[in-house]
């Protein structure tokens, strides 16, 4: 190149980006960040997922789980679609954030309008890729995982070995 920063003659421009439609889409976690709310009094968990294959295939979308809230009910909601997301990745108890990461999922994706006004995407809901509800992993081998820790718990009342639990503030302890 010349002394051009940049030479968009031989390449197509984007196109904008419409919101999905409604609908199931396999995706996976491929990002997630900690970042405060508005208002600063708290911070949200904000998942960035990517669609796998079809019509959409690596197109993004994002959920905000508001898990540190002065709002006890927004807080609620955001552990129950945490939980759902556990779940569905077949991972019950991760030890961060990153566990979540790269699992196949379901995402039920619907329309709603931003607060510009402008049709936007919203994830309502989450299941398993496979619909088992163990995230595609060995049933079997998940349950002897979970026996293995309830095992560990029992075993280590003193805490010595026990998974970390959420605080006494319901924070997880990532």
């Amino acid at each position: 190149m010349d002394d051009v920063f940049f030479d968009a003659t031989g390449i197509e421009p984007a196109g904008t980006f419409e919101p999905l439609p409604p609908g199931d889409y396999e995706v996976v976690i491929t990002e997630s960040t900690w970042r405060p709310t508005k208002a600063g009094t708290g911070s949200f968990l904000e998942l960035k997922c990517q669609v796998v294959g079809g019509d959409y295939d690596k197109r993004n979308l994002w959920a905000r789980l508001n898990l540190k809230n002065p709002n006890a009910t927004a807080v609620e909601i955001a552990k129950r679609e945490l939980s759902a997301i556990c779940h569905a990745v077949g991972v019950l108890r991760p030890k961060s954030k990153e566990e979540l990461h790269g699992i196949p999922l379901i995402a039920k994706v619907v329309v709603r309008e931003n607060q510009n006004g402008e049709p936007s995407n919203e994830i309502k809901g989450w299941k398993p890729k496979d619909g088992g509800g163990n995230g595609g992993k060995n049933a079997a081998a998940q349950n002897t995982a979970a026996q293995n820790t309830a095992a560990q718990n029992t075993a280590a009342p003193n805490g010595t070995g026990a998974q970390k639990q959420p605080t006494a503030s319901g924070n997880a302890p990532w």
